[in-house]
This record gives C-alpha cells, sequence and structure tokens, in this order.
C-alpha cells in the first residue's frame, strides 16, 4: 500500500486512521522510508530515530484498538530540531562540541508532543548552536532548499522548514531567536510559526539567548501549525518564564471572516525590499483588503535600531549560556588537553564552528567592564522602545503585516563571505523577537523565478488566535 507521506495533512491522517485505511505503524514506516530516500538530496536530517518512532506508532495502533483518543497528533509524522532535547536520541546542537551527546530527559514540548501521540521521525539539522541565517553553519554541512537544491533553506531551522517542505515530515518543531523559524518558512514555501515569549516552555530547548529563545512550529497548512502549537503551548513549572496564560482553541477563530479588521503596514519594513519580493507583498496586501480588511500605514520609527540592538544582545546572552561547553561534562574533550586552561582552549576552539565564535567573542566584548553600560544596557533600553512601537501600533491596529525577509532564498555560499550582509536577512523578523509577540510566515506567492515569498503576521502579545484568523483566511483565498 502506498500512502502519499508527502501531501498528508493532519486532519487527513485523522481520517485515514479512523477509516482504517491505513496504521499507525504504517504510516511511520512509509514515513521512515520516505525520509531516507529523499535526505540525500537536502541535508534536512541529521539522524532518523526508527526505534522510538515505531514504539510511539504502536502505542498509538494501540490506543486505537482499544477505543481511546490517542490526541490530536496520533499518527502525525513530526520531526524536530536538534537543539531540543530527545532522551536516548543524540542532540547535537549541529556542533562538534555535542556530537556524541545523549540527553537523559525529553524537553517539556518533545513530553506534550507524544502525550498527544505525535510520531519524532528524527533530529532535523541547523545552523550550530542555531546561530545562522542560512543552515551553511552546521558543523555537519549545509541543508539545501527542497524548492531550488543550489539555494539555502533559511537559517538556523532550515532542516525542520526543509523537511516539510520536502514532504519528509507532516509538521515539525523548529527554534526562533531573530527570525530562525519565520525566515526559512518564508524560503521554503511553508507556514511557519513564532509564538508569545514564553507560551512555549523553553525547558530541554538548548540556549542561545535566553530572552529571545522560542520553540515554534512548522507545517504545510496554518491549520496544522495551529494544531501543533495548542499542543505544546501552556504553563510548565520546569520552566519560570512560561506564561500561566490560557490556551485557547485556535482552530475555533480561524472563521474565514476578516471584515472590518485593522491591518497596519510599517512603512520602515518596505525599505530595501528587493522588487521581486515587494510585488509579491503589495498583491497579497491587496488579497487582504479584497477579503474585507482595513488597511491603514502605521510607523515604527525604532525599526533602524533592531540589527544593532539585536546582536549586542544575543550575542552577550550566547557568550554566557556557552560557557557551559568547556570540555569537561558532557562536550567533546580536545585529544590535545594539556593543562586545565589548555584542556579549555583546545576544546572549545577545535569544537566550536566560525560563527559561534565570533558572537562569542562580540558577546564578550560587549558584556566586558567599561562597555556593559555603553553597549549591553543600552540596547536594552531601545529594545524597550521597539517594544512600545508595537503596544503604540496595536492601539490603531489588529495585526501588522510585513514581508518576512528583504529578499529570496539566495544561493548557496552567496553571501558567506559578508556576514554583515547575511545579519540583514533577519532585518524584519528581529523586531518581534525583541518585543515578545506572536508572529509567523504565511506563504502568499512566488518570485518570476519560482522562488518562494512569505508574509509576516503579528499581534499582540498572547493573541495567536487572531494571527491564525487573517492567516487562514489569507491562505483559504489563495488557494
Amino acid at each position: 500500500m502506498s500512502i502519499p507521506v508527502s501531501t498528508l495533512t493532519i486532519p487527513q491522517i485523522q481520517d485515514g486512521l479512523r477509516n482504517k485505511q491505513f496504521s499507525a505503524v504504517e504510516l511511520a514506516e512509509a514515513a521512515l522510508h520516505f525520509a531516507g530516500e529523499e535526505n540525500p538530496k537536502t541535508n534536512a536530517y541529521l539522524h532518523l530515530c526508527h526505534e522510538r518512532a515505531l514504539k510511539q506508532a504502536h502505542r498509538v495502533d494501540e490506543q486505537l484498538a482499544q477505543g481511546a483518543d490517542p490526541g490530536p497528533l496520533a499518527g502525525v509524522p513530526v520531526a524536530v530540531k536538534d537543539v531540543i532535547v530527545t532522551k536516548g536520541v543524540r542532540t547535537t546542537c549541529a556542533s562538534r562540541l555535542l556530537e556524541h551527546y545523549i540527553p537523559p530527559y525529553d524537553a517539556t514540548a518533545i513530553q506534550r508532543l507524544e502525550a498527544a501521540g505525535g510520531v519524532i521521525l528524527g533530529k532535523t539539522n541547523c545552523d550550530e548552536f542555531a546561530m545562522g541565517s542560512s543552515n551553511e553553519n552546521s558543523a555537519f554541512g549545509p541543508v539545501r532548499n527542497p524548492v531550488a537544491l543550489d539555494r539555502v533553506p533559511g537559517g538556523s531551522s532550515g532542516g525542520s522548514a526543509a523537511v516539510v517542505a520536502q514532504g519528509t515530515a507532516v509538521v515539525s518543531l523548529g527554534s526562533d531567536t531573530g527570525g530562525s523559524v519565520r525566515q526559512p518558512a518564508s524560503f521554503c514555501g511553508v507556514v511557519g510559526v513564532t509564538p508569545t515569549y514564553g507560551r512555549v516552555s523553553r525547558y530541554g530547548l538548548v540556549a542561545f539567548a535566553s530572552s529571545l529563545d522560542h520553540i515554534g512550529p512548522f507545517g504545510r497548512t496554518v491549520e496544522d501549525t495551529a494544531t501543533l502549537l495548542e499542543v505544546i503551548a501552556g504553563r510548565d513549572p520546569m520552566d519560570s518564564t512560561s506564561a500561566d496564560a490560557p490556551v485557547p482553541s485556535y482552530k475555533a477563530a480561524m472563521t474565514g471572516d476578516l471584515r472590518g479588521l485593522r491591518i497596519g503596514i510599517p512603512k520602515e519594513y518596505f525599505a530595501g525590499l528587493a522588487a521581486e519580493t515587494g510585488n509579491v507583498i503589495h498583491a497579497a496586501i491587496d488579497k487582504l483588503r479584497a477579503l474585507g480588511c482595513e488597511i491603514q500605514d502605521v510607523s515604527m520609527p525604532n525599526t533602524e535600531h533592531a540589527i544593532s540592538t539585536y546582536y549586542i544582545i544575543c550575542t552577550a546572552e550566547a557568550s554566557s549560556n556557552l560557557a557551559r561547553y568547556d570540555g569537561v561534562r558532557y562536550t567533546t574533550r580536545s585529544q590535545e588537553p594539556g593543562g586545565l586552561i589548555d584542556m579549555y582552549r583546545n576544546s572549545r576552539g577545535e569544537g566550536f564552528g566560525p560563527e559561534c565564535k565570533r558572537r562569542i567573542m562580540l558577546g564578550t566584548y560587549v558584556l566586558s567592564h567599561g562597555y556593559y553600560d555603553a553597549y549591553y544596557l543600552k540596547a536594552q533600553r531601545v529594545r524597550n522602545l521597539i517594544t512600545q512601537d508595537f503596544r503604540k501600533a496595536f492601539e490603531q491596529v489588529d495585526a501588522l503585516v510585513t514581508p518576512v525577509s528583504p529578499f529570496p532564498a539566495f544561493k548557496l555560499g552567496e553571501k558567506t563571505a559578508d556576514p554583515l550582509q547575511m545579519y540583514l536577512s533577519d532585518i524584519y523578523t528581529i523586531t518581534g523577537s525583541l518585543a515578545g509577540i506572536p508572529c509567523m510566515s504565511v506563504p502568499c506567492g512566488n518570485t518570476p523565478d519560482g522562488l518562494p515569498v512569505g508574509m509576516q503576521i503579528l499581534t499582540r502579545h498572547f493573541d495567536e488566535a487572531g494571527m491564525f484568523r487573517v492567516a487562514h483566511a489569507f491562505e483559504q483565498a489563495s488557494r
């Protein structure tokens, strides 16, 4: 029996299991086989976990046979970014430092995903320690965009976006610090969601920049990402930064009716936009207008400071978080350790890649004596100003719509020699991350060359329901 793994959605899987068109084990076996065949093209998976996937699929089939409800993700093949820890399954963060690390526990998001019946196929490739915008910083080779194999899938969650676009997973989990879910989603033509900071527990997410890190879902449809987010969201006693806020039914918000909804268009987000991307975004805004939205211009005056603010804050936090990788405990130790200081130096020097080293050095500098007030403290003040920009905008509108990236997916190697140009890939996504608001990328069209373009939707803190309402109505109107 042939199962169309590459096109299935969560509702279709639920119907297939209910109508006995296939079992969860048959679906898992088909998904694992397909992933193994297709992965050499993209390098999106770092490793598949056959034993864990089939064990979970058997559990789902047993629950179905007993007449029990296995959960909203019953039998759904899921991929997980390799910065989210999985008990008994290697978690490398795409770094030589953690090449052989096997965690003794599961992240909270993983526990909730499997409790809802999800079947984890494997761990996806990413930029090392989630630091990058193109997925070219992995110690295990870059990921290729399945839409155009000579181009990047975006980063740092490029592998998680690529497996959904390629069809080797139905949904996936990524992490987002400054756009690492939304930008790959845009480049690969899938849906990517960054929830409100604190909406999803970070327990078990390997830390890059603690005040900015989020776990977020990818899917081929808005409904699939909403279903996955609803499963993993909610307060977690293991994470003091997780919010004790109710998680509503996101599907209930998808009414298809946008009449009278006020959509703001920040003028600052359209400066420096490539024409091929801008034309697609403007056409998408016209479609929202046709759906009954009231389109109005707004201003976000502190946007121009976002890149410098973000890279001061995230590198400072990264230099602190990555200090734990010293060759003593769970990391790979240099074969030439020497004395204690030499062991630290050699282990970190051999284990970290160039981008990690660059950010550690910059972060250490801005936190050093005499520079903390001049850089880090000032960046935190500007971060507050950027957050105030959003608060003022949401006094006038219900949601904001912007581009995700100034340009579509670029060619492998095109920007590696110029880190600043690479950093500018995230210029439109960084602001939402600094403010901690929910934001997502939904496919809105293609360039003349056939490259996907994503439209970014941003809403108030904890208003994921309003964000999904806009995204779903737009998606349905685009079919």
